[in-house]
Formats: structure tokens, C-alpha cells, sequence
């Protein structure tokens, strides 16, 4: 068993943290960290608001193991004694201790703050796992024992993972995204409030467009010279939030560098899906990574959202479009706390340790 530590525990991601490495095979959670304010606290008290109401956001019930584990400051745990990090905090408080982190240990974080470095690979299992390369190299620049490897922005997971096999099979000239994000992807605090959601779109997402852009590109480019070289597509995103609870709904249109049917793309889908995680042996890998329906209202969060524990994306709707050239457009459907977040980021974890990374 792997020991690791879970920084960040009392939030919401810190949250499905928990419940992904409940029972893990692999990982045995060691340590929960935290701000100062639930430092020395019990977990369970730790999750108290000012009213004394346990702030819990899971749909599933706290692990039982978790409930009396005493929190710790974030800034005073030793990395070294564990073989494993991972960081669900904000980006401000990740450029600090993630580092600090690393120079002993690996680190598997959600935050964006180190994903546009050179050197640090963005990682989506079954996408881009040749671009754990860039980890050696990371350690020998920064001199570090540890690592970070961070992973995507929860847009920017569903959206590549479908683009993959497109981009093998036919590849990509351009692409044009248009998002419709669930509100738990912005967080509790300052999330979304409630009178500015109901009855309402929220047509603008801070830094959103930017991060899926850039990163999407990255995480689909090769690496040359020690470095990633970005995929030579054009895209083009807009996010937009809406009332729904989890689940980002995304509408893709690509241009293809060369003509497929529709059935030559749905088989592109499918035997991607199929394969790429076939005798894997990751624990939280999904039997099927892409899921394609025939039905046209289809994908719908309410229904396809928990696809294979929500380590699955829903695809539908798939069809020619005529605006472009050898142009293609679908929907698709992740999870954005699942895949998108926690338990992507214990998938990576699991690619790692495969690869005696960690």
C-alpha cells in the first residue's frame, strides 16, 4: 500500500477525494490537511460551518474511517513522510506548497498553477500517458525527489478525451466548443448564487476559454526537444454556466483533415472507448471510456452523468456539419467532480504507480 496524504480535505474536491480512496486498493489515506481554522480538529468537526451544520457535498456519506481523523495544517505536514500528495486547493495556495511538496514527493493536484510549464505534463489517462516523459525531466531541472503533475481544467478532460481518437484517426484542423458547465464545477466559495443561476444562463466563466484552449492543445501535442509541442489544430471555446448540479455538457464542432462518414467517426469512438483501458488493471478506470448513444436526447446529465462510476463520457448527437469543411459535430457529457476532478486525479495516481513513477 501506497501512504498518502489528501491536502485540501475539508472542500469540496478535498471531499470526493475521500470517497474515491475509501477502501483503495493501492492507497491508504494517512493524512488529511487543511487551513489552519480546521488544524487540530476531528474531521468531522472540521466540516462544521458557523451554524454547527456539517458542510458535506458528496452524494455519498462520509467514509466511516475518515470521521475522527484529526486534521492537520497544510503547512506544517512533512512530504516526506508519505509516497504520494494530492492537492485539491486553490491556485494561489498551490504555487506555495506544492513545491515545497515536491521537492520530496509526488504531487498529483487539481489546481491549474503549475499546468502551463514547459516541463509539467498535464496528464489524462488513455490521452496522453507518453507525456509522463516530462516527469524525469521536471525532477532534473527543478532538482526535486518529487514531482507535480497536475491535471486538466474538468472542461478540458471530456473534451479531450473525445478529441483523441478523431485526432489519431482523421486529424484535426480546427475545433469549436461551446460548454454549458454544471454549477459544482464553480466550487462553493464564491461559487454560483442561487438567484443568479435560476431561470438563467451565466454566458461568461472567468479564464475558463483560455485554460481549455491552451491545455487541450498541450495535452494532445508530442514532445520534442524536452518539451511539449502544442497540436497544430485551431480551437476556438466558449463556457458558459447553467442549472445544472454536476455533469458539463459540451457541443463540439471539428474539422477533420480528411472526410469520414458518420459511422467511420461513431466506430472511432467506440473502439477507442473500448480499448484504451482494456487490461489495464487501474482500479478506477472505466470499462468503457467513451460511451455513444444513438438516441438523439441523449447525453443528459440527469441520466448519463454517472456512466461507469462518472469515469465515462457521453457522446450523442453525432453528425456532419456542412459549415465546415470535413466538419463533424457531437455533444458530449463528463462528470466534472469525478473524471473531472478527485477520482481523475486518483486515476493518474494509478497510471504512475503502473509506470513505477511513484
Amino acid at each position: 500500500m501506497y501512504s498518502v496524504a489528501v491536502v485540501g480535505a475539508t472542500g469540496v474536491v478535498g471531499q470526493q477525494f475521500l470517497v474515491a480512496l475509501d477502501n483503495h486498493p493501492w492507497f491508504k489515506v494517512e493524512c488529511l490537511a487543511a487551513s489552519p481554522r480546521s488544524a487540530g480538529k476531528p474531521y468531522i468537526e472540521a466540516l462544521k460551518g458557523s451554524e454547527g451544520e456539517v458542510r458535506w457535498f458528496c452524494d455519498e456519506p462520509i467514509p466511516e474511517g475518515f470521521i475522527d481523523m484529526e486534521v492537520e495544517d497544510s503547512s506544517d505536514i512533512d512530504p516526506s513522510d508519505f509516497d504520494l500528495i494530492f492537492t485539491a486547493v486553490e491556485s494561489d495556495v498551490a504555487s506555495k506548497i506544492e513545491p515545497r511538496y515536491a521537492e520530496e514527493t509526488p504531487v498529483v493536484s487539481t489546481a491549474s498553477a503549475f499546468r502551463y510549464e514547459e516541463d509539467i505534463p498535464i496528464l489524462v489517462p488513455g490521452v496522453n500517458d507518453g507525456h509522463t516523459r516530462l516527469i524525469e525531466i521536471q525532477r532534473k531541472r527543478r532538482g526535486w525527489r518529487g514531482f507535480i503533475t497536475p491535471i486538466p481544467n474538468c472542461t478540458t478532460t471530456g473534451l479531450v478525451v473525445t478529441l483523441k481518437p478523431l485526432m489519431d484517426e482523421f486529424g484535426l484542423e480546427r475545433v469549436i466548443m461551446t460548454s454549458m458547465q454544471a454549477l459544482s464545477g464553480a466550487g462553493r466559495s464564491p461559487g454560483v448564487l442561487a438567484l443568479d443561476i435560476i431561470d438563467n444562463i451565466i454566458p461568461y466563466i472567468k479564464g475558463e476559454e483560455w485554460k481549455v484552449e491552451i491545455e487541450s492543445k498541450k495535452i494532445l501535442g508530442s514532445i520534442a526537444n524536452d518539451r511539449i509541442e502544442p497540436a497544430d489544430f485551431k480551437i476556438s471555446c466558449t463556457c458558459t454556466r447553467v442549472f445544472v448540479k454536476d455533469g458539463h455538457t459540451e457541443v463540439v464542432y471539428a474539422s477533420l483533415k480528411r472526410r469520414a462518414s458518420i459511422e467511420e467517426i461513431k466506430e472511432a469512438f467506440i473502439s477507442f472507448g473500448e480499448s484504451v483501458f482494456k487490461d489495464s488493471g487501474l482500479p478506477s478506470a472505466p470499462r468503457r471510456f467513451i460511451v455513444c448513444f444513438d438516441d438523439p436526447f441523449r447525453p443528459q446529465p440527469r441520466l448519463d452523468r454517472d456512466l461507469y462510476g462518472g469515469m465515462a463520457v457521453a457522446v450523442g448527437r453525432i453528425r456532419e456539419d456542412p459549415a465546415l469543411e470535413n466538419g463533424v459535430k457531437y455533444i458530449l457529457l463528463s462528470h466534472n467532480t469525478r473524471l473531472g476532478a478527485a477520482k481523475g486525479a486518483v486515476l493518474v495516481a494509478e497510471l504512475l504507480v503502473k509506470e513505477g513513477i511513484v
